[in-house]
């Protein structure tokens, strides 16, 4: 990992408030993902951790505020430019999100067919690669519904990365998974992440997820509405003086450091 001093930024959030309507979920927002970080959205339930992901790959607008990817600004661009870089996204949804009526195969090369100008040889070969990076090589001509979840959930990841994208974003990667399973998970984001050098964002409850694999995080706080802490969630825990982040990182128990001692369940 490079010296804090050496890295870039790459996702710079600003002065960002989201909501629906006149109801305001989140306001002020002001945080930076580095170049190469694993960055965690946390926060309880309802506090618009996936609404703020929404934002950032470019699903739903912010109410006011920035979003800029180097000196670009994200939500100023126009709808066509906006979705070229969007091209440059991959996403690994809640559910997987495969279409049941493909092979796996066909689902990870969808991307592929759609995106690039690459025949079907090359096409066949980078599905393979891609499949076989995520421990599912040999299960090409496999349907969803003969798979488990856990490997549903991997070749839903080998197709967001099929195009080798810049920014990877999870929606809750491990949910309904078991222990293994989300560990097995966890080994392909931290590889994936190290290979193709990609900012991952991603929102998770599982805190073992949480303090294995992200380096930089942000904490949304119901109570005040808008951002409780921020920076490395193991640094968070050992400093924070927000009871609501220690709360968070904790299960709602002591962790023995100055800071959560005080916190009541």
């Amino acid at each position: 990992m490079r010296p804090a001093d050496l890295k870039q930024p790459h996702i710079t959030v600003s002065n960002l408030t989201m909501g629906y309507g006149d109801f305001i979920l989140m306001r002020d927002l002001d945080f930076t993902v580095f170049r190469g970080d694993v960055f965690a959205i946390m926060g309880g339930s309802g506090c618009g951790k996936s609404t703020l992901m929404r934002i950032l790959m470019g699903l739903k607008a912010p109410h006011t505020g920035q979003v800029q990817y180097g000196d670009i600004d994200f939500w100023m661009l126009g709808e066509a430019e906006r979705e070229r870089m969007m091209r440059h996204f991959g996403i690994l949804y809640q559910s997987g999100a495969l279409w049941s009526s493909m092979t796996l195969a066909e689902n990870v090369g969808l991307p592929l067919d759609l995106h690039t100008d690459l025949d079907r040889d090359e096409i066949v070969q980078i599905v393979r690669f891609k499949l076989s990076l995520v421990g599912l090589g040999g299960f090409e001509d496999f349907y969803p519904s003969e798979i488990s979840g856990g490997m549903r959930k991997r070749a839903g990841l080998a197709r967001a990365i099929a195009l080798d994208p810049e920014v990877l974003f999870f929606d809750e990667p491990s949910a309904g998974l078991d222990p293994v399973s989300a560990k097995k998970i966890d080994d392909l984001i931290i590889e994936i992440n190290q290979s193709l050098g990609a900012t991952v964002i991603i929102v998770t409850h599982e805190l073992p997820s949480i303090f294995t694999i992200a380096n930089n995080a942000v904490f949304l706080d119901t109570t005040t509405r808008t951002i409780g802490g921020n920076g490395d969630p193991k640094q968070m825990l050992e400093t924070s003086d927000n009871p609501d982040v220690i709360r968070f990182l904790t299960r709602g128990e002591a962790t023995g450091n100055s800071n959560a001692k005080d916190v009541t369940p």
